[in-house]
């Protein structure tokens, strides 16, 4: 199953907790990419380069920054395809932002096409 892993910040931490993370990104990169279990995935730039799309009455609107109004950044991402949930929650957990941030894993549901 396929999914997709958000990584947040936390402004309301303290550095400190960078300290406490279980291994070092590079680590959790290479173990998660190394065994497959994660597929894609990358740093997204600053809210500042977001652009937000609606249309509303069939006009176009574009925005600058974020959806919303949130403490919380979206810092990156990465597509995790495991065989469970509970492989997907441990991956997840040992990146270094569930320590330092938040990580948000949300399962895909494929299209029926």
């Amino acid at each position: 199953m396929k999914y997709l892993m958000l990584v947040l910040t936390d402004p309301t931490l303290e550095e400190s907790a960078e300290a406490e993370a279980p291994i070092p990104i590079e680590q959790w990169v290479e173990e998660a990419y190394g065994s497959g279990r994660a597929i894609e995935g990358d740093r997204l730039r600053p809210p500042s380069d977001v652009k937000t799309i609606r249309r509303r009455r069939r006009e176009l609107i574009v925005s600058d920054g974020p959806f919303t109004e949130a403490y919380e950044l979206i810092a990156g991402f990465d597509i995790l395809e495991t065989e469970t949930l509970e492989e997907a929650i441990e991956l997840a957990s040992r990146h270094p932002m569930a320590t330092g941030g938040t990580i948000h894993l949300q399962p895909a549901w494929p299209l029926d096409l």
